[in-house]
């Protein structure tokens, strides 16, 4: 998205100094350059933002469902100890 913004400026200012010294092409053109390197810096610290968050979410339902999963073992074995002490069978 921030390419999409940036691109037409980018744009724009290299047709603005088409005409101009070769002094301010170059200084045009390491601008642009400046520009498009802290996009990329922007752009790749976001998508590892991102990744860091989904890990960080995706550990916890993990955690949860393992969670749920023992509780669930947990109970099982409880019904099966009160079945066995209705039987008669756990004495």
């Amino acid at each position: 998205m921030i390419r999409k913004i940036v691109l037409p400026f980018a744009v724009v200012a290299a047709l603005g100094v088409a005409g101009c010294s070769e002094k301010a092409q170059d200084e045009s053109a390491e601008a642009g350059n400046a520009i498009a390197a802290d996009v990329d810096a922007t752009t790749s610290e976001a998508v590892n933002d991102i990744d860091a968050a989904s890990d960080q979410a995706f550990g916890k339902a993990e955690n949860a469902m393992d969670d749920a999963g023992n509780s669930l073992d947990n109970a099982g074995d409880d019904i099966d100890a009160a079945a066995e002490d209705v039987d008669g069978d756990g004495q």
